[in-house]
């Protein structure tokens, strides 16, 4: 056993936590994107706005890697 990701995983867990705690809304979004059931061929896309006004987007087009990422990441399984 690697001690060394026993930790790294206990301050990913804190840092989850704080997140979620900071933005509460989230954790349901990406629960309701989930139900709906992620496929390939549906468009992601993000905007982040700068404290001064400025926007920047970008967008991905699901493909079938990253389905597979996806199902990865939810194997992970941190909430135990």
């Amino acid at each position: 056993m690697n001690f060394g990701n026993i930790g790294t995983m206990m301050k990913l867990q804190s840092a989850l936590k704080t997140f979620n705690a900071n933005h509460p809304r989230v954790m349901p979004f990406f629960k309701a994107v989930g139900a709906e059931g992620v496929k390939e061929g549906m468009v992601i896309e993000m905007t982040v706005r700068t404290p001064e006004g400025k926007s920047m987007t970008s967008n991905i087009k699901v493909q079938q890697s990253d389905l597979e990422l996806i199902e990865l990441l939810k194997n992970l399984n941190m909430n135990e």
